[in-house]
């Protein structure tokens, strides 16, 4: 087994087999909380996107804004990667974007500004090319990650005010 093979955070117990699809790609089974932090394997967490979903693109923005307008940027982020891996190539840095912005609301919401910023200026620069409303989002994202401390709640606010409408 190697080492990309352990459940991550294993420590120096017994290897944990990842959990992987059938193309080989690997795959999170552990549950997670509210805001998507693993937790326990057995522990019972909330909902997940499931490993084969692949919206179209209004679905995609429809789910995203249904998810950050109940706090849920984690949940959001992992709806705009299915976007993004089953999408098509022409709007894959698009969908990216919008999920590392709602990765670093993520960090906002767990304490990490630090991871915050970085996430937030990654995504910005992906979709800033896109023209508006995402040049809109990505100024956002750019002023949130410099701001000294912004409400996570109000953050999420904001980008979710930007988005196009679902």
């Amino acid at each position: 087994m190697t080492p990309g093979d352990r459940e991550p955070g294993a420590g120096t117990g017994p290897a944990v087999p990842r959990d992987r699809d059938p193309e080989g790609r690997a795959r999170n089974q552990r549950p997670r909380d509210a805001f998507g932090r693993p937790l326990p394997h057995g522990a019972e967490g909330v909902e997940r996107v499931p490993d084969d979903y692949a919206p179209d693109a209004a679905e995609a923005i429809a789910e995203a804004h249904r998810l950050l307008g109940e706090g849920r940027p984690f949940h959001a982020h992992e709806v705009l990667e299915a976007r993004w891996k089953t999408g098509p190539a022409a709007e894959r840095d698009l969908w990216q974007g919008l999920a590392q912005i709602c990765v670093g609301l993520t960090h906002l919401q767990r304490g990490n500004p630090r991871g915050a910023a970085a996430l937030l200026a990654r995504g910005a620069d992906r979709i800033a090319g896109y023209g508006m409303p995402y040049r809109a989002v990505a100024a956002a994202a750019l002023d949130l990650g410099g701001s000294a401390e912004p409400d996570p709640a109000e953050a999420i606010d904001r980008i979710r005010s930007l988005l196009p409408s679902p």
